[in-house]
């Protein structure tokens, strides 16, 4: 465990999560136009020149267990001032480290879960593997209980991030504060 004395809370807990770097909870991240050269420098895939459509898709290449450049210059804009809801909670003491620690493991638990139930696919993003099986089961005249249980497990999924990231939906986008 990270000495708590020398690293806040809150630290702590992003460095431990990175649900919303590996491409679990979002599908891209935002960047602003000052960053798209330092961005592009760092190996991130920059995308969009519409200003509320510009950014880096996931998983960021730069996670690897934690992110490699949360301490950096570089550091982009969007990665440094997003907060989860589970994120306030700690900050605001509402919720303890170990508590949100723990509610991270659980996430963790449940994607691997939800993973082991996609199929194969050469695509890096879990958001966009999962609306695709779920897009192909809700368009597939097989009502199997495989499908079914699927179906249930990915709902679970939501719901679990709604309560505890704030992330409404297959598709949201991250927002900016």
């Amino acid at each position: 465990m990270v000495d708590e004395t020398k690293e806040s809370q809150a630290n702590i807990l992003c460095k431990s999560c990175g649900l919303c770097c590996t491409g679990h909870l979002f599908v891209w991240a935002k960047l602003r136009s000052s960053e798209l050269d330092s961005a592009r420098m760092l190996g991130l895939n920059v995308f969009g020149s519409d200003p509320s459509q510009r950014g880096f898709s996931q998983p960021c290449p730069l996670w690897d267990g934690q992110c490699t450049i949360y301490t950096s210059p570089q550091y982009p804009h969007f990665c440094r001032t997003y907060k989860c809801k589970l994120l306030k909670e700690v900050i605001d003491e509402s919720t303890s480290l170990p508590a949100a620690l723990t509610v991270i493991q659980q996430a963790k638990e449940i994607i691997h879960d939800m993973e082991s139930l996609l199929p194969n696919s050469p695509n890096p993003n879990f958001r966009e593997r999962l609306v695709l099986e779920l897009e192909a089961l809700q368009n597939s005249d097989e009502q199997d209980d495989t499908n079914l249980e699927f179906r249930q497990k990915a709902d679970a999924l939501l719901l679990f991030y709604e309560k505890v990231f704030d992330v409404k939906d297959l598709v949201s986008k991250p927002d900016e504060e």
